[in-house]
């Protein structure tokens, strides 16, 4: 690992101020990622602001419902927070089907957002890449591609994001709060993370120094009726293969509001929209998933090894929306 220093920022303000002085500086959290990333040379910054002294680390939940996480919260305690397992239990389950026990008792909500991709091509230094090293290629897509995007890829980067805590807070439309040099703002999630197109080095709409506060997930009425549902190599500790968070809102029969997200087919969390429109008002069946899965699944654009993903996407939809479809009936 390259020399670095390394300082404590007591505060927001500090942080990224300090952060914002140092084209090569690095906020700190959990690590879980960063600290890997360095070991590998993939990332190689000169200055770590750790942020673990910041009062981000609460959650609450205010009077309308909406309920509102620190960016230090760790996965693990945000998982078993009744708010979020009884009130949002796609994100709990999201939150422990992701990584290992030790890793979720470290990496942070913040952190976790921010994580970079599992692509084996970027993660070896010795490969182009051009997410790492801007028009070197992509080597991915003639290469090992089988857990890559299908989804809102480019010729530049066939990427997926990692996350699975993010694709529950797409389907919960939550919002994230930033502080950076020009002061805080509020985005949607959905906003945060950038398709690649032809600069796949550029992972977030965040300006350097811009630090991730918080996030707000508005309320949903029909959020306890949710679900993550995650495919994956092996039983534990993996990352997914294809994912679906799902919350469902059925009257007699009928399909009355719906909210649908996929992960691990995309260079960011992907809500289902195409999917989401096709479903509103329609009978709450298997038949009627099935078609708004291809609904959404038209526009995927499946490499030679990862077109399973497609029906397998498809039959995730199914099984996750009729599981609720039944919990409600």
């Amino acid at each position: 690992m390259r020399p670095f220093q390394f300082v404590r920022a007591d505060d927001a303000a500090t942080a990224v101020q300090t952060v914002t002085a140092n084209p090569k500086a690095k906020f700190l959290a959990g690590g879980t990622n960063l600290v890997d990333l360095m070991k590998l040379g993939v990332e190689r910054p000169d200055l770590l602001v750790d942020l673990t002294r910041l009062p981000f680390d609460s959650v609450d939940v205010e009077a309308d419902g909406t309920v509102r996480i620190g960016t230090n919260v760790r996965n693990s305690d945000l998982a078993a927070h009744p708010a979020v397992r009884n009130g949002l239990p796609l994100l709990s389950q999201a939150l422990l089907a992701g990584a290992s026990g030790q890793l979720r008792n470290m990496a942070t909500v913040g952190g976790n957002l921010l994580q970079r991709t599992r692509c084996v091509y970027f993660q070896d230094v010795t490969k182009p890449c051009n997410k790492r090293q801007p028009g070197s290629g992509c080597p991915a897509r003639q290469g090992d591609h089988r857990n890559l995007a299908i989804l809102g890829a480019s010729e530049a980067c066939i990427a997926t994001h990692p996350s699975d805590m993010a694709v529950a807070l797409a389907a919960l439309d939550a919002r994230v709060a930033v502080s950076g040099p020009d002061g805080d703002r509020e985005t949607p999630l959905a906003e945060l993370h950038a398709l690649p197109g032809e600069h796949p080095e550029q992972e977030t709409t965040l300006r350097h120094g811009e630090l991730i506060t918080g996030i707000a997930v508005p309320p949903l009425a029909y959020a306890e009726r949710s679900a993550y549902r995650k495919v994956r190599d092996r039983a534990s500790y993996a990352f997914a293969v294809a994912s679906v968070a799902a919350a469902l809102d059925v009257e007699d029969g009928v399909v009355r509001d719906v909210r649908l997200a996929f992960g691990a087919v995309a260079p960011k969390p992907w809500r289902a929209h195409a999917a989401e429109d096709a479903l509103r008002g329609r009978p709450a069946t298997a038949a009627s998933f099935r078609a708004a899965a291809e609904a959404e699944l038209a526009a995927a654009e499946p490499l030679r090894d990862n077109a399973f993903k497609v029906p397998l996407i498809t039959n995730v939809v199914v099984r996750t929306l009729s599981d609720l479809a039944g919990e409600t009936s």
